[in-house]
């Protein structure tokens, strides 16, 4: 198995994302499966063509993206993303689209092929705090998960692919918001990977057990 994780850079007028920085802290092997990671810049127009090229190129079985979403108090895995960018704040290029679809061919949503709640419970599991997510928001973040999944539906219909949104750092929330370590964030991650290698070929789970740690 292959999987293609992918990481934004800093936006916002921000120095540092967590999410590219606990992508760069992942293993290329784990499990039997090979990790191949990706930078990815927070900018709407460079999506489709970077990932219909890191695709086409690597050729995944999985493709896992990693986001910062602040204000968030969990890990959250993404369930859904809509054909909609409607962006409260400029990309890293200027953009900001508003109330635009992301593709007028596609369909108004597509659904993730990740199994959710498996991965929320291990996650748990886990020691870090996690829950299922059902809005991938309007910015980037939802952008490149409907991205994915339009060429996954176009031309790639075995590949399987999703988003995790991760909290501020500690450094990142003023204000007491919430955040997680990067050492949390990587132990989430690594428990999200280990979760889809081992249901592969299994169907999600119906419930998750125990709280949201």
């Amino acid at each position: 198995m292959k999987i293609l994780v992918t990481g934004f850079d800093p936006f916002g007028g921000a120095t540092v994302n967590p999410a590219l920085e606990v992508v760069k802290r992942l293993p290329e092997q784990l499990d039997g499966a090979t990790i191949v990671k990706l930078e990815v810049p927070t900018v709407f127009s460079a999506m489709m063509p970077l990932m219909q090229e890191a695709i086409a190129k690597y050729q995944p079985d999985v493709v896992l993206h990693i986001g910062q979403a602040g204000g968030r108090n969990a890990v959250t895995i993404e369930r859904v993303a809509i054909n909609l960018d409607d962006a409260r704040i400029p990309d890293n290029r200027g953009d900001q689209p508003v109330d635009e679809p992301i593709a007028t061919t596609g369909d108004s949503a597509y659904f993730t092929q990740l199994p959710l709640k498996a991965i929320v419970q291990a996650i748990r599991e886990a020691g870090v705090p996690a829950q299922v997510s059902n809005s991938a928001g309007t910015f980037v973040c939802n952008h490149l998960m409907y991205v994915s999944q339009f060429i996954r539906a176009k031309d790639y219909p075995t590949l399987k692919a999703g988003f995790i949104h991760i909290p501020y750092l500690p450094e990142q929330a003023p204000d007491k918001q919430p955040s997680l370590t990067l050492d949390q964030d990587l132990i989430a991650i690594m428990a999200a990977l280990r979760t889809i290698i081992a249901y592969d070929h299994r169907p999600d789970i119906k419930t998750i057990e125990g709280t949201l740690n």
